[in-house]
C-alpha cells in the first residue's frame, strides 16, 4: 500500500510541476530525491563503460545501474532500439521515474556526415553553418539522440593541434560567429521539439592554447589574454542559450579546468548568470590526480562537485565518492542540489518528463537517417567551404570536354578519408571520392587515368615514374595530396605540419612536365608547402569536405560553382614560424628590414603562406575606400563604416567583405588587426554593391590595464578589404 501511494504522489507532484516553470518543476522533483539518486543524476557513462580512459567503474551492469537511479545520463549508446531499451528501465522500473538523457560526438555529422567545423568556418556563413547544424540534430534526434557534444569553439593558433579541425580557427569574432550558429542550429527556437537536441559548448577554456600544439598539454596565458581572445566563443554560446557546457582536459595557470572554480563559478555561474550544467570531459575528473592537484579519486571527487562541475563522465569519481564526501560534510549537500537542479532542468527543457520517447520511433529514424534531403545539404554546405588559394592563367575551371585527364594521389580514391576525423556513424560507402566526383561530373568522351604514384605516407617513390607518364600523356592533371583523416583530431598533434610523404615530391615531378597541374589539398590543418605554392599553378584546399566532397570538388573544379572560401586561420611558410596569427602585437621594434635589431627571422620570411580571410575567386573584385559616418564619436556613439565591392571579371561570384580595426594607443597594447565584422555577398559581372558595417561601443571594447572592459578614447584605424593584409584604410577617434 506505501509503494502504491508512493507512485501516485510522485505522479501528482510531477504533473502539477509540469504547469511550473522548469525550475519549479525540477525542485519539485529534488524533493523527493535522496542522496544516492542526486549523485546518480550526475554520473555519465559510455555504453560498457570499458571503450578507455577510466580505470574503475559501477559493479552493475547499464540496466541494473538505471534501475537502482545510478545514473543520469549515457553517450556512446547508438540508435533508437538500444536508446529507447534503456530509457524504458528508467521512466517505468526505477523508483522516481526521471529519464535518461542521451549523448554522442556529433561534431560535423551522426550518419550523413558535413565537412569538419573547422571546413564550414571557410564558409564565413553563420546561417549556412547553422543550417548544417540543423540538419544535423534532426538527423541525430531521429536516431534517438538529445544531446551533443558540440560546437567545439576553442581558439588555435597553432596548427600542430590535432583539434584544430574541431574549431573555427584563430580569430575570436569569428569563432563567436559560428559558436552562436551551431548552438542556434542544434537547439532551435524550442528545445522540446523532438527535432532538436542540446547543445555542448567545449573545451571549457583555451582548450586550443596547448603548448608545442600537443593536445592534452599545459596552457598557461594571461588574464588579459584570454578574457580577449580565447574567452568569446564560449560567452557567445551561452548568449546564445546553450544548455551545457563541457570541462577541457587543460590547466590555466596550474589548476585544471575540472577544479577550476575561476572557470565554472566566478565567470560561468556569477559573471555570466549562466544555468547551463557542465559536464566532464571524458575522466578529466580523475585526471586531476595525475595533473596533480588531487592525490586520489575522493579528492578529485570534492574538486570537481565544489568547482560547480555537475556531470562526471567515465570517472566514477562522483559514483563512489560523492555521497560519501556529503555524508562527511567535506561538501555542502546545496552543490550537489545545484548541480542536480541544473541537470533535471535541461532534461524538462527538453521534455523527457512530458514525453521521454517522444525521440524514440523506429519508423522516423528510418526515413531521416542518410535521407536524400539531408545529403543534398551536405554538398551544399561542402560548396562553400573550398577555398582557391592560388590559379594563375586561369587554370581552373577545367573544360568538362577535356580528352584525356589524369588523376593522381591516394587520396583522389578514398571515400574514407573525406569524411574526416570525429565522424560518427558516418560509413566509408557512404562517401563520395574525388576520382568517383570527377567521373559524375564529366562525360564518357573523356578518359580518366587515375594513378596513385605514392601512398599519403611513407618515402616509397616506386609509383612516381607511372604518375608522371600518366599526367604527360593527359591534357592536364588533378593531383590529391594532403592529410589521411587519422592525421588530425584529438591525440593527433604533428611536430611537422608539411605535407606527409613524398607526396609534395611528387606533386613538384608532376608540374615540371609542363602540363596544367591542378593541386587537391585535402587535410584538417594549415599545412606548410612554400616550394608548391611557388611552383603550382593552381591549387584548391577542399579540407574534410564530407559525404559529397568529390561531387563538391568537382563542381568547383569544373565550373558549376564559384569557390568563394576563406580562411579562418592564417598558413604558416614553416612550423618556425608557429604560433603565427593576424592578430598579432606589434612589438616594440616590429620588423624592419633596414634595421637588424628588429624582430625577424634570419632564415625565413615573417609573413605567413596565406593569411587569415584569404581565399580567391573565378572573378575579381575591387573595393572602394571606406567612407565613415563621422571621423570623431564619443564612447557611446556607433560609427558607420561604408564602402562599395565591384565584380570587375566576367562570372557572377561571391565575396567575404571584411571590416578590422586597430586601436593605436592603449592603455595596454593592442592587436595590429582586429575583425570586427563581415558580409558575403554575391555579385553578378559588373555589379555593384554598396556594404555599410556599425562600429559599436561594443565592437571597441577591451580589457583595459586595471582588467576593465571598457572603451578607451584615442585614434583607430579602420580596414575595409578581401582579405586581413589587403585592405584600404581610414582613420577615426574615440573622445571622452
Amino acid at each position: 500500500m506505501k509503494k502504491i501511494f508512493f507512485l501516485l504522489l510522485t505522479v501528482t507532484i510531477i504533473q502539477f510541476a509540469q504547469k511550473k516553470t522548469f525550475e519549479q518543476r525540477a525542485d519539485s522533483v529534488l524533493a523527493l530525491m535522496n542522496l544516492e539518486e542526486k549523485v546518480g543524476q550526475l554520473i555519465q557513462y559510455s555504453d560498457g563503460y570499458a571503450t578507455g580512459g577510466s580505470t574503475v567503474g559501477p559493479k552493475e551492469n547499464m540496466e541494473e545501474l538505471t534501475r537502482k537511479g545510478g545514473v543520469g545520463s549515457f553517450f556512446n549508446v547508438i540508435g533508437v532500439k538500444a536508446i529507447k531499451k534503456l530509457q524504458k528501465v528508467a521512466v517505468e522500473e526505477s523508483r522516481l521515474k526521471i529519464p535518461l538523457i542521451f549523448g554522442l560526438d556529433v561534431i560535423h555529422g551522426y550518419r550523413a556526415i558535413f565537412p569538419v567545423p573547422l571546413a564550414e568556418a571557410s564558409s564565413w556563413n553563420p546561417s549556412l553553418v547553422e543550417k548544417s547544424a540543423r540538419w544535423q540534430a534532426i538527423e541525430a534526434a531521429s536516431a534517438g539522440l538529445q544531446w551533443t557534444f558540440n560546437p567545439m569553439v576553442d581558439i588555435a593558433r597553432d596548427p600542430r593541434w590535432g583539434r584544430i579541425m574541431e574549431g573555427s580557427g584563430e580569430d575570436p569574432y569569428l569563432g563567436s560567429q559560428m559558436s552562436a550558429a551551431r548552438v542556434r542550429g542544434y537547439q532551435g527556437k524550442d528545445l522540446s521539439a523532438n527535432t532538436n537536441i542540446l547543445a555542448c559548448v567545449k573545451h571549457y577554456a583555451a582548450y586550443g592554447g596547448a603548448e608545442g600544439g600537443r593536445d592534452y598539454n599545459t596552457v598557461d596565458l594571461s588574464e588579459r589574454n584570454f578574457r580577449d581572445y580565447y574567452l568569446p566563443p564560449y560567452k557567445a554560446a551561452v548568449d546564445a542559450g546553450v544548455g551545457s557546457l563541457m570541462a577541457s582536459f587543460n590547466e590555466i595557470g596550474g589548476v585544471p579546468s575540472s577544479a577550476s572554480k575561476f572557470l565554472m563559478t566566478q565567470i560561468l555561474r556569477n559573471e555570466w548568470k549562466s544555468d547551463a550544467f557542465v559536464v566532464s570531459d571524458w575522466n578529466s575528473i580523475g585526471e586531476l590526480i595525475p595533473h596533480g592537484v588531487a592525490k586520489n579519486l575522493k579528492q578529485a571527487a570534492e574538486l570537481g562537485i565544489n568547482a560547480t562541475v555537475d556531470m562526471d563522465m567515465q570517472a566514477s569519481a562522483y559514483y563512489m565518492h560523492l555521497a560519501e564526501l556529503v555524508k562527511e560534510g567535506k561538501v555542502n549537500i546545496k552543490l550537489v542540489d545545484d548541480a542536480v537542479r541544473r541537470v533535471l532542468i535541461a532534461k524538462f527543457k527538453l521534455g523527457l518528463f512530458d514525453s521521454p520517447y517522444k525521440y524514440l520511433d523506429e519508423e522516423r529514424e528510418k526515413k531521416n537517417v542518410m535521407s536524400k534531403d539531408i545529403v543534398n545539404v551536405t554538398k551544399e554546405v561542402a560548396l562553400e567551404t573550398l577555398v582557391l588559394l592560388k590559379n594563375e592563367k586561369n587554370v581552373l575551371p577545367l573544360k568538362k570536354d577535356i580528352k584525356k585527364l589524369a588523376v593522381i594521389g591516394e587520396l583522389a580514391n578514398s571515400n574514407d578519408d573525406v569524411l574526416g576525423g570525429w565522424a560518427a556513424q558516418g560509413r566509408k560507402e557512404d562517401g563520395v571520392s574525388i576520382l568517383e566526383g570527377i567521373k559524375n561530373k564529366i562525360g564518357m568522351n573523356t578518359k580518366i587515368n587515375f594513378v596513385e604514384g605514392c601512398k599519403v605516407l611513407g618515402e616509397d617513390k616506386s609509383g612516381f615514374e607511372k604518375a608522371v607518364e600518366a599526367v604527360e600523356n593527359a591534357d592536364a592533371a588533378i593531383v590529391v595530396i594532403g592529410e589521411n583523416r587519422s592525421m588530425t583530431g584529438e591525440a593527433s598533434s604533428r611536430a611537422s605540419i608539411d605535407i606527409p610523404g613524398v607526396q609534395e615530391e611528387l606533386a613538384i615531378q608532376l608540374i615540371k612536365t609542363g602540363k596544367p597541374v591542378v593541386i587537391v589539398l585535402m587535410n584538417g590543418r594549415p599545412l606548410s608547402f612554400p616550394n608548391l605554392q611557388k611552383n603550382a599553378s593552381a591549387i584548391l584546399e577542399t579540407w574534410f569536405a564530407g559525404i559529397q566532397a568529390g561531387n563538391a570538388v568537382a563542381d568547383v573544379l569544373f565550373g558549376d560553382f564559384n569557390p568563394n572560401g576563406k580562411l579562418p586561420v592564417t598558413f604558416p611558410r614553416s612550423v618556425g614560424q608557429v604560433p603565427i596569427y593576424y592578430n598579432h602585437k606589434n612589438t616594440g621594434r616590429p620588423h624592419n628590414p633596414g634595421d637588424h635589431y628588429t624582430s625577424y627571422y634570419m632564415d625565413f620570411d615573417n609573413t605567413p603562406l596565406y593569411p587569415f580571410g584569404y581565399g580567391l575567386s573565378y572573378t575579381t573584385f575591387e573595393y572602394s575606400a571606406p567612407v565613415l559616418s563621422k571621423t570623431q564619436i564619443k564612447k557611446d556613439e556607433s560609427l558607420k563604416i561604408s564602402f562599395s565591392v565591384k565584380n570587375t571579371g566576367s562570372v557572377e561570384g561571391s565575396e567575404v567583405a571584411q571590416l578590422y580595426i586597430r586601436d593605436l594607443v592603449g592603455s595596454v597594447t593592442r592587436p595590429v588587426k582586429e575583425l570586427k565584422d563581415f558580409a558575403k555577398i554575391s555579385l553578378k559581372p559588373g555589379e555593384l554593391k554598396n556594404i555599410e558595417f556599425t562600429i559599436t561601443p561594443e565592437k571597441l571594447k577591451f580589457y583595459d590595464i586595471n582588467m576593465n572592459y571598457i572603451v578607451e578614447p584615442g585614434d583607430f584605424k579602420v580596414f575595409v578589404g578581401t582579405n586581413s593584409v589587403d585592405v584600404k584604410e581610414a582613420r577615426f577617434s574615440v573622445v571622452e
